[in-house]
Formats: C-alpha cells, sequence, structure tokens
C-alpha cells in the first residue's frame, strides 16, 4: 500500500478592489478545481469570470497529497459541513513578479492548516471541497485510518527517600530571622 496519495487541484483566488487607504486589493481563495489542466503560479494566469471591482484567476495547479500518519486530521475535515480544503497563498516579494500572492499549498489537514496561521505570514483560507475530492479522501481515510486506543498512564509511586524535587534550589534561602513575628 502506499504511504501517500496525490490529486492536482487548480487554485481559483479572487481579486476584489479595496476600500482600505492603504490596500488596493484583497486576494482570497475561493476555489480548488480537480482535473484542473496544469498550471504554473508564477506564469501567466486564467482570467475566470469578472464582475463590477473583482476578477477571479485560476493561479495555478497544486498537488493535494494525503499522508496515512494524518488520516484523523482528514477525519476530523470530513465530519465538517461542508467539508474544506485549505489554500495557503504566499506574498511574492520578486519585483518583476506581475502578481502580488502565489498559492503556495493545498492541503485536507485542519490541524496542517493551523500550523501555517500561527505564523501569520501566510493567507490560509478554507474553500468548499468538491465531492469528487471528498471522495478521494474518504476513500484514502477508509484504506490507511486505524483508531489508536486509548490508555491512561498511571503515576508511579514515590520511592521512600525520594527528595520532592530532583536537584537543589541554585540559591540558598537566609535563615529565617526569629525575632520577626
Amino acid at each position: 500500500m502506499e504511504k501517500s496519495e496525490t490529486m492536482p487541484l487548480g487554485v481559483v483566488i479572487e481579486r476584489q478592489r479595496s476600500d482600505h487607504p492603504w490596500i488596493d486589493f484583497n486576494w482570497r481563495p475561493v476555489a480548488v478545481v480537480p482535473g484542473a489542466p496544469v498550471l504554473d503560479s508564477q506564469g501567466e494566469w486564467t482570467e475566470l469570470r469578472r464582475g463590477e471591482g473583482w476578477v477571479q484567476y485560476h493561479c495555478g495547479t497544486l498537488r493535494l497529497e494525503l499522508f496515512r500518519a494524518e488520516t484523523e486530521s482528514y477525519k476530523v475535515n470530513l465530519s465538517q459541513n461542508p467539508p474544506c480544503i485549505y489554500v495557503l497563498l504566499r506574498r511574492d516579494d520578486d519585483p518583476e513578479s506581475p502578481h502580488s500572492y502565489l498559492p503556495f499549498l493545498v492541503t485536507a489537514s485542519p490541524y496542517e492548516a493551523q500550523d501555517y496561521l500561527d505564523s501569520g505570514e501566510e493567507i490560509v483560507e478554507p474553500v468548499p471541497m468538491p465531492e469528487d475530492v471528498a471522495a478521494f479522501v474518504q476513500a484514502f481515510v477508509d484504506a490507511h485510518h486505524v483508531d489508536e486506543v486509548f490508555t491512561k498512564r498511571k503515576r508511579k509511586k514515590a520511592a521512600p527517600g525520594d527528595e520532592l524535587f530532583s536537584r537543589r534550589p541554585p540559591v540558598s534561602l537566609p535563615p529565617k530571622d526569629r525575632r520577626s513575628p
């Protein structure tokens, strides 16, 4: 059995005009498309739809990777209504690049997405998981997930003569003054 499976997903992001005085546009992922044509995110993007003040682009095709060790997080995601794919965008610092943000990662693991949220440097957004992708993730979980049995640890009893602390304090306390109340 394979330890991991992959599926290519096209990433769709939206650029929306901002009313903020310091920001011209807001960028956010809005969808993933299974079976999308391969597209390099650093190249030319494909415009999909346009409206007043917003544009949606197919900005790249990334691989969704599933790992046997993360099936618990996939189960958590599939239990949500609706399940999500988490899309991560990173700022493109190359001054020659025509893009402000580039797609960096797609994941079905809410735990992995949370780890990236902790840094605060990436845009991490959930988008609805398409039914084809949900079936793919569910089949992977069904094939590889093993429930872990909870076992409570038992405390060790202290042996006679053991000290309360494993080492002595680095400084000694001054002797108590017996005259003070």
